[in-house]
């Protein structure tokens, strides 16, 4: 038997459900940060390709947020996923806050800004429902009754 991808058994990826939601994901999942910024150039063709590769493999848990790449990230796992939303569980973060030119300005919090950060993440991820919102920083001039409450009335 040579060791083609076709020839090698794939062991089924363990699967974690994620606290008492419905949402069940792989025990490993795939953080698409550096795809995107940090870690030098990135390469769009190839990212989508990993990402596609991880889907196939059965790891179905992607990370990413709206400050990674200043959004870019996340049209980049959009239109890796088009076409196969149904396979993955697609977390994204809000909360930190850059100016155009990448300089950190701050977290935010507000309840106003929790619900225009997440309409920008559904935009540019291009799909109707995010599985997983969370803020990616805990902003400690609002009260977090008040940044959960607008997250909470997202749903």
């Amino acid at each position: 038997m040579g060791t083609s991808d076709q020839a090698i058994q794939k062991t089924p990826v363990p699967r974690r459900r994620l606290g008492r939601s419905e949402l069940t994901v792989s025990a490993l999942g795939l953080g698409c940060m550096g795809m995107s910024e940090f870690y030098g150039a990135g390469d769009d063709q190839e990212s989508i390709a990993t990402i596609h590769h991880a889907l196939d493999q059965g790891f179905n848990f992607l990370d990413t947020a709206d400050v990674y790449g200043l959004g870019r990230n996340e049209e980049l796992v959009g239109r890796a996923l088009r076409g196969r939303r149904q396979q993955a569980v697609l977390a994204t973060k809000f909360g930190n806050v850059r100016s155009a030119d990448g300089q950190f300005l701050g977290i935010n919090g507000r309840p106003e800004y929790v619900q225009q950060s997440c309409e920008a993440s559904l935009r540019r991820l291009g799909i109707d429902t995010i599985d997983l919102y969370y803020q990616h920083r805990v902003d400690t001039s609002v009260p977090i009754e008040e940044t959960v409450g607008a997250m909470a009335g997202l749903i």
